[in-house]
């Protein structure tokens, strides 16, 4: 008797270790990560972007595929996501490029109208009252491929008061009582630091690290807070390098604002700072964006 409970025992513990094993492997967890709706956006986007084709190739900006990625961001995503920042665009790597970077603009944007949005204009704000006409009919027509309800009709924006300042130069930032900049002594410069000159920056100057070691100090107590600098001359390749590094960009290139080209990197990297990035005087964004030299 004891050799067959010995035996039963055996049996048990086999079938136990079976269905721990069966659990543990059990199919992929990939798939309950997806967005839901994720292979019709997808294929709403190629439909839009390229007529569905992966051999496209934007004669004016050299966006490639079936997802019109620009050359840039593709060595910086399909560094990030297949792990091979050399990765020639084949069918299936721009479908895994495209899948992991939509799937992590739906994680911070939330739908998929603001992700569409975003895919065009690299603008995170996912209020489409603030959108242009064209990003509107852009994101229109993806989301009545997907048979997702169209934008509703844009309200009109109420009106502001000019009691409070308000930090320039980023959507969606809340009121701030006081817009530091680098002209103030408040801010402690030591190491190597340049400067340059312009009359659309707050204070009229900026600054920005010249050699190995520069730091400034500035104490503070905020909810947001702006720090407007210069950090390459070429902010392309600037972006390009943090996001092969792991630093959440807003802006993945850069974007034609007043005081030049800028770039927004995501708090989420920064400590819960908003960081604001512009490229110095002359540098190739300026050309590529159409400012005209002054």
């Amino acid at each position: 008797m004891p050799k067959v409970l010995g035996r039963l025992r055996a049996i048990a513990s086999a079938l136990i270790a079976g269905l721990l094993l069966v659990g543990l492997i059990g199919p992929a967890t990939t798939q309950a990560l997806d967005p839901p709706n994720i292979e019709r956006f997808m294929e709403a986007l190629g439909a839009v972007e390229s007529n569905g084709r992966y051999d496209a190739v934007n004669a004016t900006s050299g966006a490639l595929g079936k997802y019109q990625i620009l050359p840039s961001n593709w060595q910086a995503w399909s560094g990030k996501y297949p792990g091979d920042p050399n990765a020639a665009p084949t069918p299936g790597n721009q479908d895994t490029v495209a899948r992991a970077k939509l799937t992590a603009l739906y994680d911070w944007l939330g739908d998929w109208g603001s992700v569409a949005h975003w895919w065009l204009t690299g603008d995170g704000d996912t209020n489409p009252n603030h959108w242009s006409d064209r990003s509107r009919g852009y994101v229109d027509k993806i989301l009545a491929y997907i048979g997702a309800p169209v934008l509703s009709p844009r309200r009109a924006a109420p009106p502001s008061s000019s009691s409070t300042a308000t930090v320039s130069g980023a959507a969606g930032l809340a009121p701030a009582s006081r817009v530091y900049d680098e002209s103030d002594r408040a801010i402690d410069f030591s190491g190597g630091w340049g400067q340059a000159e312009f009359a659309s920056y707050n204070g009229g100057i900026v600054r920005y690290a010249v050699s190995a070691g520069a730091t400034a100090w500035f104490t503070f107590s905020v909810t947001v807070w702006l720090w407007l600098t210069v950090v390459f001359a070429n902010l392309a390749e600037a972006l390009l390098r943090l996001e092969i590094d792991g630093v959440e960009l807003i802006d993945t290139s850069p974007r034609r604002r007043a005081e030049g080209p800028v770039a927004f990197l995501h708090p989420r990297s920064c400590h819960g700072v908003l960081v604001e990035l512009i490229e110095a005087p002359g540098g190739p964004s300026w050309r590529a964006l159409g400012y005209q030299p002054g």
